[in-house]
């Protein structure tokens, strides 16, 4: 998995940071869980935790070394070490390691264009076939008055408004709608929901590929080895600010509103090189 390869790959090359890093503090909204580390770097990911499940773990009452009053002051690499089934933990994990790699690819040569969305690196004006994998609301009505064909893959059709609809995707015509297009956007939410291993090993090669959202603020290196081009995600500019955000309920766009986040691009050169 995407996750695993990126954690070795930081034990492998940046194990002093990982074995250095404290959790200084956790904040579990209601759209995204936030992580600071002793480092000072944040990290953002998605809430993902089925309540059917969650209501299951804490009928449980699980008191084991990561419950909710026992993570804040713990060693990034016992958090990781942590063999439990609880999923606000595997959620403030992946959080915790988008903090640990937003230190590394800051310390690194990646090519990181700020203040951009990913969006306003490709060019619309020539008539492609676009996939986006989700609702992703914003993108869906840039690219919807263009001349390009846009495809919605998606779970739910009524995730899409009315006059959206004509652009659905059932997801099991994945592989098929993937083949047609040109350009492929994913919402880093898969990497949160554990499935973007699966969406990737079904794009052609050749596709021009675009992972966007908070929570792919993992390090870059793996996922541009598994041919994505832009990896569009946010920089926490103030940690304060964000948890508060977070803590009540905010959304993306209301960390750029306040002003604790924004916008990065992160290029993937060598594939723009070779392509």
């Amino acid at each position: 998995m995407i996750i695993n390869e990126t954690l070795d790959l930081i034990k492998l090359h940046h194990n002093n940071l990982f074995e250095s890093a404290t959790i200084e503090k956790v904040v579990v909204g209601f759209f995204f869980t936030g992580v600071k580390l002793s480092n000072g770097y944040c990290g953002l990911v998605k809430t993902e935790i089925d309540p059917a499940i969650a209501r299951s773990n804490y009928r449980e009452k699980d008191l084991n070394s990561f419950s909710p009053g026992n993570i804040t002051g713990k060693r990034l690499v016992d958090l990781f070490n942590y063999k439990g089934s609880s999923i606000p933990v595997e959620t403030i994990k992946l959080a915790a390691l988008n903090a640990i790699s937003a230190e590394i690819t800051d310390r690194s040569n990646h090519t990181i264009i700020e203040d951009k969305d990913p969006i306003e690196l490709i060019d619309l004006s020539n008539k492609k076939t676009i996939c986006i994998v989700g609702a992703f609301q914003s993108y869906i009505k840039k690219i919807a008055p263009t001349s390009n064909k846009l495809m919605v893959l998606e779970l739910n059709k009524e995730a899409l408004a009315d006059d959206q609809k004509k652009y659905y995707v059932p997801s099991n015509q994945a592989a098929k709608a993937f083949s047609q297009s040109d350009i492929i956007f994913i919402t880093a939410s898969a990497l949160a929901n554990n499935t973007i291993d699966d969406l990737l090993n079904i794009i052609p090669t050749q596709k021009q590929i675009v992972v966007v959202g908070p929570s792919g603020s993992i390090l870059p290196d793996v996922l541009f080895n598994k041919n994505v081009d832009i990896i569009g995600t946010t920089k926490i500019l103030n940690a304060e600010k964000m948890f508060e955000v977070i803590s009540e309920a905010g959304a993306g766009y209301h960390l750029f509103a306040k002003a604790c986040a924004k916008k990065i691009c992160i290029v993937n050169e060598h594939k723009k090189t070779n392509s």
